[in-house]
């Protein structure tokens, strides 16, 4: 039997078969992904094998075969920093929720995202959500945020879960798709998947005002099927989002915006850090990239950790 991966508890998987019969199934035996160490074998989206047998008198079932992925989307493990952690597999778009504060999602977070996903060829939306909570100073924030990454050439939608604004916007891009929804958490997530769907009555939170942050409302990931013709994966908030290795050179190619320059470097290797005739460094000092940009390009080029943070409006 033949089905989808829709929530993986670590040991035990929902898989839901085109008939749309649904089996809790585990593993046979231990699986080896070819050129990935991965904490977890089968993600959510993975399309699998599976044979049925009879386990403490129920028929569950037992996984053989993990059907080739279009693609991934991957993080760094929390414990094990040498192994990566698989969110979700085959993905036609992500949408990554952002909030300026209550809780703030940095730049240097949004960009290792982003850079994950252009890594495995995965569409991004960047959701600006609570727009109904900013003031105007914090909504020139936003306005900011999204030019940087227009400009780039990512879709920016300003949503808010409790108004509806651009809920119809973010329906149409979902619909026909498997769209994953991620970011810290307390951003939203739930509530604006709510408003999309509000026969799922996922589980919300409120902020923690003692650390700012999201508590977390969802422990694994899970996929939906939409009364609109979507699939949907929702995902744990996620406090830091580490990139897993990557070649110095391979780096600016998964930044559109380095990568499009390129071939202006006098030098094909160019690292765009002191080379001489570096058409990055030109374009950086003519604010033709944007600084932010750049300062994550370095982070991760150099290996530093996420957690280095500064504001959005920061020049050298």
């Amino acid at each position: 039997m033949t089905g989808h991966v829709y929530k993986s508890t670590g040991s035990w998987y929902t898989v839901k078969t085109n008939l749309g019969h649904t089996y809790e199934c585990r593993i046979k035996g231990k699986f080896r992904i070819k050129g990935i160490k991965s904490t977890n074998p089968i993600a959510v989206g993975d399309v699998v094998d599976f044979e049925l047998e009879t386990y403490n008198n129920e028929e569950t079932g037992v996984i053989f075969k993990i059907h080739d992925r279009a693609n991934y989307i991957v993080r760094k493990s929390v414990n094990l920093s040498k192994q990566t952690h698989i969110i979700a597999a085959n993905l036609d778009q992500v949408f990554l929720m952002i909030t300026i504060d209550n809780p703030p999602t940095f730049t240097s977070f949004i960009d290792r995202f982003l850079v994950t996903a252009e890594a495995y060829s995965i569409k991004t939306v960047l959701l600006f959500n609570k727009l109904d909570t900013y003031d105007e100073e914090t909504l020139d924030e936003v306005r900011y945020l999204a030019h940087v990454y227009r400009k780039i050439g990512y879709e920016c939608i300003g949503v808010s879960a409790k108004t509806g604004k651009n809920i119809d916007k973010v329906k149409a891009l979902m619909h026909n798709k498997t769209s994953m929804f991620s970011g810290h958490s307390g951003v939203g997530k739930s509530t604006l998947v709510n408003a999309i769907e509000p026969l799922l009555n996922l589980k919300t939170k409120e902020i923690s005002t003692q650390h700012m942050q999201g508590q977390h409302t969802t422990t694994f990931a899970e996929m939906y099927d939409l009364s609109f013709g979507a699939k949907i994966i929702d995902t744990p908030g996620i406090k830091g989002f580490g990139v897993v290795d990557m070649d110095k050179e391979e780096v600016g190619d998964y930044f559109p915006e380095i990568f499009n320059l390129k071939q202006e470097c006098k030098f094909n290797n160019c690292l765009h850090i002191q080379e001489p005739k570096c058409a990055v460094k030109k374009a950086l000092d003519n604010d033709e990239i944007a600084y932010s940009r750049y300062r994550s390009y370095l982070q991760i080029l150099e290996g530093e950790d996420e957690n280095y943070r500064t504001d959005i409006w920061d020049k050298p």
